[in-house]
C-alpha cells in the first residue's frame, strides 16, 4: 500500500523480514512495449501508455498529475512522490505528441492530467488507472501479466540498456536509496553483456 501510495507511511517498516534472495524486477521486452502500443484505440490510452513508458512514474504520481504541471518546451513535468518530496521528470516526443492530442480533444476544465471519459468529468482515480493499463494488454497479444508498476522497471531496464547510469535513473525514478536502483543492474542482460565483451577478449 506504501509502495501504491495509498498510505504516506510504511507502518511495516520496523519488522524484520526474513532473508531471501534477490528477485530480479520483471520488465516488459521491446516486442511487447509495441505490442501494447499498437492495442491502444484512443487518445487517452496512447498518452497514459507513453507517459508511464518514458517517465517511469509512479501511479500514484501519475494520479496526482495536473496539466498546469507540465513544461511543454522541456517536455519535463513536476511530480510529487513518497514523502511528498518533488522532483523533474521527463518524457519522449512520442509521448509529447499523444499528450498534446489528448488534452487537445477535452472539451472540461478539470485540472487534472488523466480524466474520466464518463461524465461528471473528474480526476482518474488510481483504480481506474490501473484497470485502463490491465485493459489495454489484455487486448493485445502480451500474455505477461502488465500493471502500471511493470511499466516502471521497463522504463528503468530500458534506461540501463541503452546506456544511461545508474544515477540518472535513480533520480528519474525518485529512489532514496542508491541500492533500490543497483538491483536494475543485474536485470539488464544485454548491458551485462555488452559490458562483458568490451574488457573480455
Amino acid at each position: 500500500m506504501h509502495e501504491e501510495d495509498f498510505i504516506d507511511k510504511n507502518i511495516s517498516s520496523k519488522l524484520k523480514e526474513p532473508k531471501e534472495g534477490t528477485r530480479i524486477p520483471k520488465f516488459l521486452s521491446i516486442e511487447e512495449v509495441e505490442l501494447i502500443r499498437d492495442s491502444c484505440k484512443t487518445l487517452l490510452e496512447k498518452s497514459l501508455i507513453e507517459f508511464f513508458y518514458s517517465t517511469g512514474c509512479r501511479i500514484g504520481e501519475v494520479f496526482g498529475c495536473n496539466v498546469s504541471d507540465i513544461n511543454w518546451q522541456d517536455r519535463s513535468v513536476r511530480v510529487i512522490g513518497k514523502g511528498d518530496k518533488e522532483r523533474e521528470v521527463f518524457f519522449t516526443e512520442k509521448c509529447r505528441i499523444w499528450l498534446k492530442k489528448y488534452i487537445d480533444s477535452r472539451k472540461d476544465s478539470c485540472e487534472a492530467l488523466f480524466v474520466t471519459e464518463r461524465k461528471p468529468i473528474r480526476r482518474m482515480s488510481i483504480a481506474r488507472i490501473r484497470e485502463v493499463v490491465k485493459g489495454i494488454a489484455k487486448n493485445s497479444e502480451v500474455e505477461t501479466n502488465v500493471f502500471p508498476h511493470r511499466w516502471r522497471h521497463t522504463t528503468a531496464t530500458t534506461m540501463l540498456e541503452n546506456g544511461a547510469s545508474l544515477d540518472v535513473i535513480m533520480k528519474t525514478l525518485g529512489h532514496v536509496r542508491p541500492s533500490t536502483t543497483m538491483i536494475y543492474a543485474h536485470s539488464s542482460r544485454e548491458r551485462r553483456k555488452q559490458e562483458y565483451n568490451k574488457y573480455m577478449r
